[in-house]
């Protein structure tokens, strides 16, 4: 055997290792780059409630509600009228649900006042019934204005923020607050 051919016969060997290595890395990468596809597609899956913006409403925090300015009596008897929005949970969005209720009056030509209908004493709905407020669960009372009438309720009725828009829409910052506090504590 030549000295030339001993030299090829040792150096194939080590061009094989040489190419099975960098055929071992090419495969690893491409593996992991086609596994990295699915993998962030799962992990946004996953992700997506803690980043989704909430919706439902104007964008701004306020309802529509199903009744106009001129449609309320003059310091007449309040009336109930239903909070329909979007109700969103982790991955699905329920369009047009009823999601609570408020009592709105009219107090001024172009003022009307809006009270979440949840007690403030353990979160039970009030009945509005011979020029009050009142909760059949504990025997709650509320004046028109919404104060409380006895020591029963930690605070008087909830009081929302009401916008008028294009002169005739009633427009409220819908929330419910904690109940059994003397303070409006926001809840959700």
């Amino acid at each position: 055997m030549s000295h030339s051919q001993s030299d090829l016969n040792h150096t194939e060997p080590y061009a094989e290792g040489r190419r099975g290595f960098i055929t071992h890395v090419l495969a690893a990468a491409i593996g992991g780059f086609v596994g990295l596809v699915p993998f962030a597609s799962g992990l946004c899956f996953f992700l997506d409630p803690l980043i989704r913006k909430r919706k439902g409403g104007s964008g701004d925090g306020f309802v529509k509600l199903q009744i106009t300015v001129e449609a309320l009596e003059l310091n007449g008897d309040p009336q109930l009228v239903k909070i329909i929005m979007d109700k969103v949970d982790a991955w699905n969005t329920y369009r047009n649900q009823p999601v609570g209720a408020v009592f709105v009056r009219r107090v001024a030509a172009d003022k009307v006042v809006v009270f979440n209908q949840r007690c403030p004493h353990l979160g039970c709905a009030v009945d509005y019934k011979e020029k009050k407020y009142s909760c059949p669960c504990h025997t709650s009372e509320f004046d028109l204005a919404g104060a409380r009438q006895n020591k029963i309720p930690p605070r008087g009725l909830d009081e929302l923020e009401v916008s008028i828009r294009n002169n005739t829409e009633v427009w409220v910052k819908f929330q419910h607050f904690r109940a059994t506090t003397p303070e409006k504590i926001p809840v959700g």
